[in-house]
């Protein structure tokens, strides 16, 4: 039987030399053996010599996604077992690991398992299988899970568009166990939040922002705060708990705003301390600055504006906007929390964006600090791709 293997042209071997896992279609000399989907082949380069072991994605751009860079390791139970042992132990280490909590504990590329995602809440995990080569070995992968972490239950949101690239179609529901309640309780700082695993953003809840919300708390202690894209309203109870003396709530999903008055109730913050309000952010701050609402403190933390290299001059246009609102909505001393979520803002450009809103709001802040994605989504060193969510602390003169 021909063996399964890419060979590259001449040159395109550069990237996986550095240890990138990724490989594009346009590095591709030639498929031997007729490798399906999802399947392991071997990548050479022009002269044959062996560079890598990948998983096969003939639908995607994105060809083949490199499980090791070790010829002597084979892609079966041992290894994906490691790989998820290995992953744990990090959270371990960065004591995320609170038997009430959760944590993102499979990162995909950065836990040397490209596609795969998996989410712990308490007894709990939320699995996303994202490429090709994670839904060949879906069922191997869901037994290790199981196997290794004890959980109770895995459910699996593998409903993101990224499948469709791999020739995929979009699937939820149990895998593994017992369903999971609805809603889920976990805890973080002391704090307790209510999570839709089942139909909630990402997985249910926003681990990447953990973070940011010890650093924006920390800030909070007195001060009105309009939270802008509030979801189910964690940046509102974080920054209570820590004192704020009043946050209004402005997001377009009347559910999730539904959950943020229960989030808000189970940490015993009483309704006069908050206001949700269902509506179009960009609208509702365009009200506020016409009334002459001003604020101590405003968060933006909005969905990915830009999804491709041709949305990129639309959405800095957005992410800039929407800055420049949030400037002109704050009392002198006031702070500005801004975020990106998209990977293809970088942070600095996204500084030199929210520089240029300060000058258009007529304002002079002083940056405070630099935010990112929780480390329990730590970034490969050779996959700074990995890298997406920037945020910052910017603060008005008295």
């Amino acid at each position: 039987m021909e063996k399964k293997r890419i060979k590259l042209n001449s040159g395109r071997e550069k990237s996986l030399l550095r240890r990138h896992v990724w490989l594009f279609s346009g590095a591709i000399a030639e498929v031997a053996g007729e490798p399906q989907p999802g399947e392991t082949v071997d990548i050479v380069d022009a002269a044959g010599k062996f560079l890598a072991r990948a998983a096969w994605s003939p639908e995607s751009q994105l060809a083949a996604r490199i499980w090791t860079f070790d010829e002597k390791e084979e892609i079966d139970d041992a290894f994906f077992a490691e790989r998820i042992r290995r992953a744990i132990e990090f959270r371990r280490f960065l004591k995320f690991d609170d038997p009430k909590g959760g944590c993102r504990l499979i990162y995909s590329e950065a836990d040397q398992l490209p596609g795969l995602v998996v989410d712990r809440y308490g007894d709990f995990l939320v699995v996303q299988f994202l490429s090709a080569g994670m839904e060949f070995h879906r069922e191997r992968i869901i037994a290790q899970l199981a196997e290794i972490t004890g959980a109770k239950g895995i459910y699996e949101r593998s409903d993101v568009h990224v499948r469709a690239r791999e020739g995929l179609p979009e699937r939820t529901g149990l895998v593994y166990g017992v369903q999971p309640p609805n809603p889920l309780i976990i805890e973080e700082a002391g704090a307790r939040y209510a999570v839709d695993i089942r139909h909630g953003q990402k997985s249910g809840f926003y681990f990447d922002q953990r973070s940011s919300r010890e650093a924006v708390a920390a800030l909070a202690t007195g001060r009105t705060i309009l939270n802008a894209f509030s979801y189910t309203g964690a940046f509102a109870v974080a920054t209570l708990r820590a004192g704020a003396a009043h946050v209004i709530n402005i997001d377009s999903s009347a559910p999730a705003l539904a959950q943020a008055a229960h989030n808000l109730e189970m940490n015993r913050i009483g309704p006069e301390r908050y206001e949700n309000r269902v509506a179009d952010v960009f609208t509702e701050l365009r009200r506020f600055t016409e009334e002459g609402r001003r604020f101590d403190m405003v968060i933006l933390d909005p969905p990915k504006f830009i999804e491709s290299q041709r949305a990129l001059v639309r959405g800095c246009r957005a992410y800039q906007d929407i800055a420049r609102l949030g400037y002109r909505l704050l009392n002198p001393g006031g702070v500005l929390v801004n975020f990106s979520c998209s990977g293809l803002m970088t942070p600095e450009l996204f500084q030199k964006i929210t520089a240029d809103a300060a000058v258009e709001a007529g304002v002079h802040p002083l940056l405070i600090r630099h935010l990112e994605q929780s480390p329990d989504h730590p970034v490969s060193l050779a996959v700074p791709e990995g890298f997406y969510l920037k945020g910052l602390i910017t603060r008005l003169p008295e």
